[in-house]
């Protein structure tokens, strides 16, 4: 091999955005099979663009209006009449998608349920399930496994342990059944939404994934009965603290119908955005062999115990640069929106009442203004954070409403990530690269598929 040789720089899995206005039923077509399709190329290059397709909207993408939209206005611009029908069917008028005084007193419920106290004291439930899943590999044998696959049996062990104490009365492999049935028949985009139809016409999606709506409900109603005939003093989980929490101002306490929509989004959250971070970060570490190495030194270095610990996490900053920045390549949620209450003005654009404004965090996290080389995988970026510019990086979104589990997610996603680059080296396989495709979120379609090596 000559001296000169040079192995090409490897370039993460994109989706191409396009560069030629959409049509009405292109635009259609193309969120039913990727949302990020959607996407024009100019989202990474302009502060905002607008267009009218069925309705009037406007992708926006420079940190300084988006703190206008998230912050400054955020009564003016509540979730999306799409993202709500698509969503309120199966959490109803839970925290994710309530609006003002419905989610201010649900947050601030909510809000002690997830404390560091609290996170900290669930981490041993993240360890295990983190040792689990290395058991799970060694008898797997020495063969190519998909990682996407195991990383949603990983978080999903997590998230209901947390919520349910693993509880024999919850049906969790039903639940994720449900969860998945449901997401493939209702989360995709119908024409109908594309057109700005009233929520009262009914979605052909919708209706087919009824069934799974209802097994998830009676799952989630079956555990709220039995935790309430259970005695005093047994260990507490989420449902215990969301059943014992009140808002501090009414003294408000939720409803069965209101605990059950909220464990639901707790769930689906729960598992989804971590399993997500950690199913792309090992992709890209498979391929930056350099990078694997360096924090599997520092978890080697750092872990000492038999599993790793959330103390452990939060002293592994190369682990957690890891996970932001797969985060910024391959966000859960690439793509939300919000209705326009009022009229108002974003960047000279005109935004009138009932206009969509899009906040396409795929092509942020892309920008070429606000990132250096942003196609590519460097989790130096956030060695200092502080560097970083307010609202120009959003997995969590940001402002007031700000994902209420972030701090959750991080550190589960910290623990799975160190637990297996401790035991494992993991090689990708030619020809098996996954595809980013958005239908409620990012996910690496066709899996990812990896060598696991015993280190």
């Amino acid at each position: 091999m000559p001296d000169t040789y040079r192995p090409a720089p490897f370039e993460p899995v994109k989706v191409p955005l396009h560069e030629t206005p959409l049509g009405l039923l292109q635009s259609w077509r193309a969120a039913r099979e990727n949302v990020i399709n959607l996407i024009p190329g100019a989202a990474t290059r302009d502060k905002i663009l607008s267009g009218h397709t069925g309705t009037r909207w406007h992708m926006v993408m420079d940190p300084a209006a988006l703190k206008e939209v998230l912050l400054d206005r955020l009564d003016d611009y509540p979730k999306s009449k799409v993202t709500k029908a698509l969503l309120s069917p199966a959490i109803g008028d839970s925290l994710f998608i309530a609006e003002g005084k419905q989610w201010r007193w649900q947050r601030r419920t909510a809000a002690p349920v997830f404390s560091h106290r609290n996170i900290s004291a669930l981490t041993p439930i993240m360890s295990r399930a983190a040792d689990r899943t290395v058991d799970r590999i060694a008898a797997a044998g020495p063969r190519a496994i998909d990682l996407s696959g195991e990383m949603v049996t990983t978080t999903f062990d997590v998230i209901a342990d947390v919520c349910f104490s693993g509880d024999a009365a919850f049906d969790a492999a039903s639940v994720h059944a449900a969860i998945d049935d449901y997401i493939a028949d209702a989360g995709k985009i119908s024409l109908l939404d594309v057109l700005g139809a009233p929520d009262w016409l009914p979605r052909p999606g919708r209706i087919r994934s009824t069934q799974s709506l209802n097994q998830m409900k009676r799952a989630a109603d079956t555990m709220i009965a039995a935790r309430a005939a259970r005695a005093d003093g047994e260990v507490s989980d989420l449902l215990d603290l969301l059943k014992a929490g009140e808002d501090p101002k009414s003294g408000r306490q939720m409803t069965t119908e209101e605990l059950r929509d909220n464990l639901l989004a707790f769930v689906v959250a729960g598992h989804e955005t971590t399993a997500l971070a950690l199913s792309w970060a090992l992709y890209l570490l498979a391929h930056h062999p350099d990078i694997q190495e360096q924090a599997r030194d520092e978890i080697i270095a750092t872990c000492t115990g038999d599993s790793v610990t959330g103390d452990n996490a939060a002293n592994l900053p190369l682990t957690r640069a890891i996970i932001d920045e797969a985060l910024r390549l391959y966000p859960p949620a690439a793509v939300v929106s919000r209705t326009a209450q009022k009229p108002d003005t974003l960047l000279g654009a005109d935004i009138r009442p009932g206009d969509t404004v899009m906040i396409p965090i795929y092509a942020i996290h892309r920008h070429q203004a606000l990132w250096e080389n942003p196609d590519n995988f460097d989790p130096g970026r956030f060695a200092d954070r502080k560097a970083i510019r307010r609202y120009s990086y959003l997995p969590f979104g940001d402002g007031p409403r700000i994902c209420i589990g972030a701090a959750f997610a991080l550190t589960e996603a910290v623990i799975i990530l160190a637990t297996l680059l401790r035991r494992y080296r993991f090689t990708p396989i030619k020809g098996k690269d996954p595809e980013p495709v958005m239908i409620l979120t990012l996910r690496p379609q066709g899996g990812v598929w990896l060598e696991a090596e015993r280190v």
